[in-house]
């Protein structure tokens, strides 16, 4: 058996509205969830109320709060959909048994962790050590799909800058693309 046949067995499948949380900041979730359709964010909310967002995701992604799934925690971050999303749930202590019986899931499982753990790195790597409109650049060719169904408070959140500094990134980038005369 693979990871994608142990979803189809021991996954629920969970439809969503926009507006809706697969899991809130401060809550206890103990699955893992593909996503099979639809566009989500996940963020952070400070004591003072303000949002940064972590990431967004769609179409074949895996996400869950690790935290709270496999060490009994609280999920530290909100999962919101921004569209009607499908998801598989999965709790993370079934795909634990069954890693633990089969070496192929236990395979699997190990490269969806380091997925995990290489797109936390880049996403570091890139708010660390990249400009603001470096990382907008990137997002465009990384990820153009998403600009146009994320809002462009969002995409400044995403981005770590105001949407007076977005605009201005965007009017740079924009220049920059302009064939010149």
């Amino acid at each position: 058996m693979n990871f994608y046949e142990l979803l189809q067995r021991e996954g629920i499948a969970i439809e969503k509205q926009s507006g809706e949380h697969l899991f809130r900041q401060g809550e206890t979730d103990t699955s893992l969830y593909l996503i099979n359709s639809g566009l989500l964010k996940a963020y952070y909310l400070s004591d003072d109320g303000k949002e940064s967002i972590k990431s967004f995701l769609s179409n074949k992604d895996i996400i869950g709060s690790l935290t709270s799934a496999h060490a009994g925690g609280l999920c530290s971050f909100s999962l919101l959909c921004l569209e009607l999303t499908t998801v598989t749930k999965i709790p993370f202590d079934v795909i634990r048994e069954y890693s633990r019986r089969d070496v192929n899931i236990a395979n699997e499982m190990l490269d969806v962790l380091l997925q995990f753990s290489m797109k936390k790195e880049k996403r570091e790597y890139e708010f660390l050590c990249l400009s603001a409109e470096e990382r907008f650049s990137l997002l465009i060719k990384s990820r153009p799909n998403i600009l146009n169904n994320i809002t462009q408070n969002d995409l400044a959140r995403y981005l770590g800058v105001t949407p007076v500094g977005l605009s201005r990134i965007k009017k740079r980038v924009e220049d920059k693309t302009k064939p010149q005369r």
